[in-house]
């Protein structure tokens, strides 16, 4: 991964709560979000006593790298937002100002984070499907806004080598949310997914969330162990 390559941009722990549909219950598991890049997610949970782990490809740069990649980017993903404003469902964010507001918040959280994160272990650098870790290492595993949206960068191999990675470090659930593309239509690669993961046993389901933003977007994949 080239840092020029990547649009910070990171969502919060009500967010997470509301995408995932995490209860108490949930939020006293040992979790393990995949591609979290800078959310503020691991920081207000941890902050909570809660037991996340993190990894994202963009943790094997120094702070100031993702901070002066954050302003490089943020008022570009600003005018995109105003340029595509109908793609998405306005009713948890006031405007595109409010959101931009709320997405650099999570994101100033994060580097304030970053670097105690990593010393105890909380943000790893690590690419699905190459996970560090052993079998069960996790009870609940998470992806957002990753697997499933750029079905056009990442192949039906890609996506379902690691789901069977996440399920293989999960004890009880792995969620993914959004199931849609970019372009707000189901995943292509989402009904032979579902195909593959029943094969072997898992039990899967489309579930309807608490959180829509971008159009069609309100539904995330939960996978059973």
């Amino acid at each position: 991964m080239n840092l020029e390559n990547v649009v910070p941009w990171g969502r919060n722990l009500n967010e997470y709560k509301k995408m995932f549909l995490l209860s108490e219950a949930d939020l006293k598991l040992k979790i393990l979000g995949c591609a979290d890049g800078p959310s503020s997610f691991n920081y207000e949970a941890s902050r909570c006593g809660i037991d996340v782990t993190s990894i994202d490809p963009v943790y094997k740069f120094t702070k100031e790298q993702i901070r002066q990649r954050i302003v490089e980017t943020s008022n570009i993903v600003r005018k995109q937002l105003e340029l595509n404003h109908k793609d998405f469902i306005w009713n948890e964010f006031k405007n595109v100002d409010t959101l931009v507001e709320l997405r650099l918040d999570a994101m100033s959280k994060f580097l304030d984070d970053y670097e105690v994160g990593q010393s105890e272990g909380r943000y790893k650098h690590a690419l699905l499907p190459n996970l560090p870790y052993k079998k069960e290492s996790f009870d609940l595993v998470l992806s957002s806004h990753f697997l499933f949206l750029y079905s056009e960068n990442f192949d039906f191999e890609f996506h379902l080598e690691s789901i069977l990675k996440m399920c293989e470090v999960a004890k009880k659930e792995v969620r993914i949310f959004p199931i849609v593309d970019l372009n707000n239509k189901k995943s292509k690669h989402l009904s032979s997914i579902l195909e593959e993961l029943r094969l072997r046993d898992y039990e899967c389901k489309v579930i309807k969330t608490k959180y829509e933003f971008q159009k069609e977007g309100d539904e995330m994949l939960q996978i059973t162990i």
